[in-house]
């Protein structure tokens, strides 16, 4: 791309309009009108006053089920750089989202109008970059301001989202792009920091590891010394999971509102209970019955590549599944628990850090459970299958009914086990145990862990399940729970 020594902007040199805009910064007026006339005299521009209206909201990732993520840069780098970047993307059909610095547009617009050009989106990544948290409420909302003033001019698009150079944002970030009529203060789920000399394949490992439904991935156009590199290993990555780039925009339009906790029906349905010694419970690990139904179980945690896998095969066989979760990896990515939900499977609670229950206080039991049971609510938004599945098993009488006291006097055991979570258990070792040991009324225990084999072992164990005239219904229909 063409890059000028000096170029006219709105009528100005980029020079002039860099020093137009640093005397407006000062002056508090704004770049393309607003200013005080010559010849007259007039008091100082009133200092811009906090804005005490809702803060913008903040979305470090969207709200949404769908395969679908965005990619983001931040920045802007010279034109023979931003050329290559917007080809490569175009070599792999990605719709990116530019949160754009304004001094950059104002510097080289035609890059800016070059992006909007091929199909991306563009955003304010405010004036100058600056630490925020550094600034005055009147000089950051200033930043944003002019930020937006210099891409609308210039591109002809409005900035609908602000996000800081880092990230990083403050209370006064939120109230001036509130103030500034933005709608969202944009961070991410995934920053690709330079390299430490990682191998082509421990690059591609970690980038598929984070890559998440709803996520935002962040690169820094000026920072990132493999920038156009980055593109082919980010596209690989997530054609592996299944996931398709599309602009943040429009992954925000198809994302969902999370309601708070306590506006989801059924968030209290469990609760701290000290008086536990006569409670009583059921202990399910199978039931007895002449049909020849059988439940699927999953438990623990997984990356998206690893359980996205889990349910295109569920979907490819029509069979619906009961996944226990491990809470804590739910909170950091409630999406992949919603998708669950959506694709018709029921998902319960096998506590929030995966301890062996027994060895807690009961103090210590019933904060982890409960805490479970609110963050998988909050997660799905909705009250979750109420079974309780201990990690590893292990339950005794006293435990039993400390749960059960809490709110979940079903506890779902299982007959059939694999051990599939030990990476020596092959594919094969697994489905031969599942077909050893299934009967009519089995529960099935398998993990969603990352790194075993059972996502290669699943397709062929349904297979013949089904062949050997097994139905698979999820553990709440098998056992009769009434909700």
């Amino acid at each position: 791309m063409e890059k000028y020594a000096e170029r006219k902007v709105s009528g100005l040199p980029a020079k002039a309009l860099l020093i137009a805009i640093t005397v407006s910064l000062l002056a508090g007026c704004g770049i393309f009108g607003g200013g005080r006339n010559e010849g007259k005299s007039a008091s100082a521009t009133p200092p811009i006053e906090r804005y005490n209206g809702p803060m913008s909201k903040v979305v470090p990732y969207v709200y949404t089920a769908k395969k679908e993520l965005s990619l983001t840069f931040n920045g802007m780098s010279d034109g023979v750089t931003m050329g290559k970047l917007l080809d490569e993307l175009d070599k792999y059909g990605i719709k990116a989202t530019f949160f754009l610095p304004g001094i950059r547009v104002a510097e080289e617009p035609d890059i800016a109008k070059l992006i909007v050009a091929r199909g991306h989106e563009v955003e304010s990544n405010t004036l100058n970059r600056l630490d925020m948290s550094k600034l005055s409420y009147e000089q950051v909302y200033k930043e944003i301001r002019l930020s937006n003033e210099i891409i609308e001019r210039e591109t002809g698009i409005a900035p609908r989202y602000v996000r800081t150079r880092s990230g990083d944002y403050t209370d006064d970030v939120r109230l001036a792009a509130a103030h500034n009529g933005m709608e969202s203060v944009v961070v991410y789920s995934l920053f690709l920091h330079n390299w430490q000399k990682e191998s082509g394949e421990q690059r591609d490992l970690y980038i598929r590891k984070y890559i998440t439904r709803g996520g935002i991935i962040s690169i820094d156009t000026e920072e990132n010394t493999d920038l156009v590199e980055d593109i082919a290993i980010v596209a690989h990555a997530a054609k592996e999971v299944g996931y398709d780039f599309i602009p943040l925009g429009r992954m925000i339009e198809h994302g969902g509102e999370r309601k708070p906790l306590e506006q989801i029906e059924g968030y209290d349905a469990v609760r701290i209970n000290p008086n536990y010694e006569d409670a009583k419970y059921n202990l399910i690990y199978d039931v007895v019955t002449d049909e020849k139904k059988i439940a699927l179980t999953f438990d623990d945690w997984g990356t998206d590549y690893t359980v996205t896998k889990i349910l295109d095969i569920l979907a490819q066989y029509d069979v619906k599944a009961t996944f226990f979760l491990r809470a804590k990896g739910t909170e950091a990515n409630p999406n992949l628990a919603r998708a669950m939900v959506e694709e018709g499977h029921d998902v319960a609670n096998h506590t929030y850090t995966h301890p062996v229950i027994t060895t807690l206080t009961p103090e210590q039991l019933q904060e982890d459970v409960v805490k479970a049971h609110q963050v998988i609510t909050e997660a799905i938004q909705q009250k979750p299958t109420m079974l309780f599945r201990p990690p590893t098993g292990e339950i005794d009488d006293k435990s039993a009914k400390i749960v059960s006291a809490i709110g979940y006097p079903e506890i779902a055991l299982y007959d059939v086990t694999t051990f599939d979570w030990d990476i020596r258990n092959s594919a094969e070792d697994i489905v031969n145990k599942i077909m050893e040991k299934t009967e009519n009324g089995s529960v099935i225990l398998l993990h969603m862990l990352d790194d075993i084999h059972t996502v290669e072992a699943l397709p062929v164990a349904i297979e013949r399940l089904q062949k050997s005239g097994f139905t698979f219904v999820k553990m709440a229909d098998l056992i009769g729970l009434q909700e």
